[in-house]
């Protein structure tokens, strides 16, 4: 019958793979700090370090080719619908504005604008959809909302050459906040010009009186309160973009 060998491990050992440990532990976090001051000693790009600027481009190009309009956020039962809506920012939204006569402009292509009320969208089909409202705060609510889909939009107004640009540029009226979107994600089928928010129309903190939803990118980019669409084979101003963020937005 064999027998169990005991090993005994004298102090001296333990002492130095201790100290060994611990010399590779501060090694690492000597390289962590140098990184990270290497990364932040570079030229910035749209307020955002070019290293960083690279990995966040790179990232959109990922999410860019996985993109597929049949892939729908997930829906929600009316149940599940929060009472008391958060409002994410308010960028755009200063008190000087008019609603009584507002009107939606869109800048076609051959340079003239369409002045658009709400009434007119609203008589487009009117699509409802609940779903989990992401904010890039980390918090996160099952909303309802209402409106127009984005495709029936281009439709009803023959904005097919426009929409067949890349990118979309959505503006408040007073141009304070601002946002671009890939083509493919303004015309998910998900995506509404919004009117209403549980059954009723939109608070003035929550875009009255036309917002973009888009279940498909994180809150910053469902624009409230739209004054200006316009379409561009380049990318548009983006408020977010220009304070440190990726320009996708996409979950």
């Amino acid at each position: 019958m064999k027998t169990l060998e005991e090993k005994i491990v004298d102090s001296r050992t333990i002492r130095n793979k201790t100290l060994l440990s611990f010399l590779f532990f501060f090694l690492f976090i000597a390289a962590c700090v140098f990184t990270w001051k290497w990364i932040y000693r570079q030229p910035e790009d749209n307020d955002t370090p070019r290293p960083l600027r690279k990995v966040l481009s790179a990232n959109e190009k990922i999410f860019t080719s996985l993109f597929a309009n049949n892939r729908l956020a997930k829906s929600f039962p009316l149940k599940d619908v929060v009472p008391r809506v958060r409002v994410n920012g308010d960028a755009g939204m200063g008190d000087n504005f008019d609603a009584a006569n507002w009107k939606l402009q869109v800048v076609r292509n051959t340079g003239d604008t369409l002045l658009i009320s709400l009434d007119e969208i609203k008589s487009l089909p009117k699509t409802e959809i609940i779903f989990d409202f992401k904010c890039i705060e980390g918090w996160s609510q099952v909303t309802r909302w209402a409106g127009v889909k984005f495709t029936d939009f281009v439709a009803k107004y023959h904005l097919d050459a426009e929409s067949s640009l890349k990118y979309v540029g959505l503006n408040t009226p007073d141009k304070e906040y601002y946002v671009g979107i890939d083509r493919q994600s303004i015309l998910h089928p998900q995506t509404l010009l919004c009117y209403e928010m549980n059954g009723k129309p939109l608070p003035m903190n929550q875009g009255y009186p036309l917002r973009l939803i888009i279940p498909v990118k994180y809150g910053v980019k469902n624009i409230k309160r739209i004054g200006t669409i316009f379409f561009s084979d380049e990318k548009p101003a983006d408020y977010w973009y220009e304070r440190g963020y990726d320009y996708y937005g996409g979950l």
